[in-house]
């Protein structure tokens, strides 16, 4: 049998400790492979922009909320991009640079706002409110921080609405096609010198090439009318945001970075001239691939007539796909106890969480090797958004992740990116500390 990088890493994490009885759910990272992406991304821009041409490739915090990762990619030439307090924390932490930094929320607070705009980092307003709330801030401590609008172009969703920001009705963004707001956004930018980036974001997951390309040209031609309507060059930066999607049903890797590019290249040919400066804000796929939850089967059993494998890994690590199977399918593999690939003709069968709801499967009647108590399912294509953005539902505790990488010789090296969490950490951050804060209140 031919081994991958993944099969080694399953066996190395079981043989060393990291998953079994006392840890029976972890995630592991391969670190190879998400320095690859990142070298693919820069590599098709790279191939397609004029040379000089500022680009910035802003990994989307959300995607991955952990901060040796943030680290990792800062390394490797990305920025951040920031949708919280909580992100902007964790990328400063990172020890990425305010000026690697972009800062996009649709309900930035006041507090959020002056930080950003004090630290130089840069801005995308999401709405007329919250311009005006920037004017403010402006006039009375002036910043040279970039600022941007985000603009919706209003051309349709894919094939997931949740992941869909480009509808007529989408939260984000000043809505192109409304009555009056074309016009209000060219004049917005006029009457401020400062506001000199625009921004548009029309989707992730579920979301064709062509959709992506064209919310992009609709940014593009904004950008030109703005810029000739002010007689100088007022709009320098364009952020086009990310949102390739994954394929979930093979390793296979499509859409690549260049496939994308390239489209973009032939439907918005001036967007790469060098006229204006570049921000990318992709996460999803630059990670998804190069992560698997590894669980442990607790219990095996049937009902109905149909097997099921009880794991440690569910609602609490697959959320997505628990709760929107069909949106959000992953494909799940099967390893004995060992860690070692398991063999045998496959069963129809469910992989079940550990979660105390009768829908909290990530697999249903899905064909595998018979799966038996002490063996391990491992999901797959799980590297962005899941292990790192935890349910706590049941007050699971969140499990610890790894990054891996193998030498030559097949050895397996491993390093810790968040360690377990204990039941005192889960108590503690629970209100144990507060215990007996209610114990006179509301008495007569």
């Amino acid at each position: 049998m031919n081994f991958t990088d993944r099969d080694r890493a399953v066996w190395a994490a079981v043989a060393q400790g990291l998953v079994g009885p006392a840890e029976p759910v972890a995630g592991l990272l391969d670190i190879a492979g998400i320095r690859r992406s990142v070298a693919e991304l820069r590599a098709a821009f790279e191939e397609f922009t004029a040379p000089g041409t500022p680009v910035l490739h802003a990994f989307a915090v959300k995607a991955a909320s952990l901060v040796p990762v943030l680290r990792l990619l800062a390394q490797e030439g990305l920025g951040c991009e920031v949708a919280s307090p909580g992100e902007l924390a964790l990328a400063r932490a990172a020890g990425v640079p305010v000026a690697r930094t972009v800062l996009d929320s649709p309900a930035k607070t006041l507090a959020e706002l002056r930080e950003a705009l004090a630290l130089g980092i840069a801005v995308n307003a999401d709405n007329p409110e919250e311009l005006a709330r920037i004017d403010s801030l402006m006039a009375s401590a002036p910043s040279s921080a970039p600022v941007g609008l985000r603009v919706n172009p209003q051309i349709g969703g894919g094939s997931i609405g949740a992941m869909s920001t480009a509808t007529d009705t989408s939260k984000f963004g000043v809505g192109l096609r409304d009555e009056g707001a074309r016009d209000w956004v060219v004049r917005s930018f006029l009457a401020r010198p400062w506001l000199t980036r625009l921004h548009a974001h029309v989707g992730s997951q579920g979301m064709p090439l062509e959709l992506m390309t064209a919310g992009v040209r609709t940014l593009f031609v904004l950008a030109e009318e703005i810029n000739e309507r002010a007689g100088r060059r007022q709009i320098d930066t364009l952020d086009i945001g990310g949102g390739l999607p994954v394929n979930f049903s093979s390793d296979a890797v499509t859409p690549t970075y260049r496939e994308y590019v390239a489209q973009l290249h032939a439907t918005v040919p001036g967007l790469l001239s060098g006229r204006y400066g570049l921000v990318t804000e992709f996460g999803r796929s630059l990670l998804a691939k190069h992560g698997t939850v590894l669980a442990r089967v607790e219990y095996a059993k049937s009902a109905g007539g149909r097997p099921i494998a009880v794991t440690h890994a569910g609602a609490q690590v697959a959320t997505r796909t628990v709760f929107a199977p069909e949106s959000w399918p992953i494909r799940v593999a099967a390893y004995d106890a060992e860690g070692r690939p398991k063999t045998g003709n496959p069963v129809a069968q469910d992989v079940a969480g550990p979660c105390c709801f009768a829908g909290d499967l990530v697999a249903e009647n899905r064909p595998l090797p018979l799966l038996e108590s002490g063996d391990h399912a491992a999901l797959l294509d799980t590297g962005a958004y899941y292990f790192s953005t935890h349910f706590a539902y049941n007050s699971l505790p969140r499990p610890g992740i790894y990054g891996y990488a193998a030498d030559p010789d097949g050895t397996v090296r491993f390093a810790t990116v968040r360690t377990p969490q204990t039941l005192e950490n889960l108590t503690e951050e629970s209100g144990g500390a507060h215990t007996e804060s209610l114990r006179d209140l509301g008495r007569q």
